[in-house]
């Protein structure tokens, strides 16, 4: 873990959030390599959910939303941890994740557990405190569930079909920790999966299946992964079936994802207290029902530390030690660096026409600094999966030589075909 966190911060993956000004507890920015990875894992997800579907289409909804929303939602009375404080160091923790001792000073004299609402109130208007009373969302899954009917009348999908939503929530957080894996502000990949009544236990089964495989797909290990189904006592407040994706985090295993069941709660709930029917007619057979819900949802931020956490390696190369990334090339920030061999004259030109050829297909880096060897161990260290260096003899026989990451591997590729070469090697299509 502790080499995961200072490679993010010496590569440019992520940043303290104003660390000039000593930083602000719980938030992060997203570096330039960073804000590659996460834009990938994002895209992989809305390649697999929306892009290869035709059942499932997206939405972009508001982060800012009234409160009669999350009073239909039940989040204004449940959306609730149970708070203690330490009367000894004044430290506030959730008290159903400490064992009755403060974890900061080992007091166990503690406050009464009270509830604590995890949502961030603020007010929209002009005047402070005199405009109506506004949340940002904690999960942009009710975006979704309230743009329903929209969504039917305008693709004249019908279920089994499914919402999704990609976008940032907000959740105020008592015990923010473990780096980027929980924070007051990140990003969520949401579906919402419409389906008739008697479909939805096997549905909820199908979307468990395919959610797990996508991880797995993606390069996480199978035996670092686990699929673990919620107890009764478990189950959120509007859930009959819920089942977690978890990864082997360096503290144990811990959420990536939960796919759950969520009946007809939602729409039946924003239908009641909007006056507006959020039901399915099916012209074919005159029934009109309300849809139940199968809901996978995906913490981005937590998943690309997961794959980070999960690509990190060390190896011997020649004798030299050697840290690396072991990306699936579809999440790496670079597919591809173009590395002069020398900053001469000649073949910096050259090279950036190789650069201009790649550019289109894909990420690509460009590095002039330093010796081909340590640039090798830079691109590696950031999990470039090909290095395409231009020497002396490209300006000869205009080839050039593909490096790859993991097995060190050169070939010798004309510039002519090198783009179709990358496009192969690549899995582009």
């Amino acid at each position: 873990m502790e080499q995961v966190v200072n490679l993010c911060k010496r590569r440019g993956f992520i940043f303290p959030s104003a660390e000039i000004y000593g930083g602000f507890r719980s938030t992060y920015d997203y570096g330039p390599l960073g804000v590659l990875l996460l834009r990938n894992v994002k895209d992989a997800w809305w390649r697999s959910m929306v892009q290869l579907r035709d059942d499932v289409v997206g939405i972009d909804a508001a982060i800012l939303s009234t409160p009669r929303i999350w009073e239909a939602s039940g989040h204004l009375a449940n959306f609730t941890d149970p708070l203690v404080d330490c009367k000894s160091c004044h430290e506030r923790w959730r008290a159903d994740k400490i064992d009755g001792k403060c974890p900061a000073c080992g007091s166990s004299d503690l406050t009464e557990a009270r509830a604590f609402n995890l949502m961030f109130k603020t007010h929209a208007g002009p005047v402070e405190d005199a405009g109506a009373v506004a949340y940002l969302r904690p999960e942009t899954a009710q975006g979704m569930f309230v743009n329903f009917a929209n969504v039917l009348r305008t693709t004249r999908k019908k279920p089994p079909f499914g919402i999704a939503q990609v976008g940032k929530s907000f959740r105020n957080e008592i015990t923010p920790q473990n780096f980027v894996f929980r924070t007051r502000e990140f990003e969520q990949m949401e579906m919402e999966y419409f389906v008739p009544p008697p479909e939805a236990d096997r549905w909820f089964e199908y979307w468990c299946e395919a959610r797990f495989a996508w991880y797995r797909d993606l390069g996480i290990p199978e035996g670092d992964l686990r699929l673990r189904h919620h107890d009764q006592s478990e189950l959120s407040h509007y859930s009959k079936a819920t089942a977690d994706v978890e990864f082997r985090f360096p503290w144990g295993f811990d959420e990536l994802e939960g796919i759950a069941n969520r009946t007809d709660f939602d729409l039946g709930a924003h239908s009641s207290a909007s006056g507006e029917r959020l039901e399915y007619f099916d012209q074919a057979t005159g029934e009109r029902y309300v849809p139940h819900v199968i809901e996978p949802a995906a913490g981005a931020t937590r998943t690309m530390m997961a794959f980070l956490i999960s690509a990190y390696a060390e190896d011997e190369v020649a004798g030299e030690r050697r840290s690396l990334l072991r990306l699936d090339a579809r999440l790496a920030p670079y597919k591809v660096a173009v590395l002069p061999l020398s900053k001469n004259e000649a073949l910096v030109p050259l090279a950036r026409e190789v650069l201009a050829l790649l550019q289109p297909l894909t990420m690509c880096d460009f590095d002039v600094t330093q010796a081909i060897g340590r640039r090798y161990r830079r691109q590696d260290e950031i999990g470039t999966p090909f290095c395409v260096t231009v020497d002396f003899d490209s300006l000869e026989d205009r080839s050039v030589t593909v490096r790859e990451r993991d097995t060190t591997a050169q070939v010798r590729v004309p510039i002519e075909g090198l783009r179709e070469h990358m496009r192969e090697r690549l899995g582009l299509c």
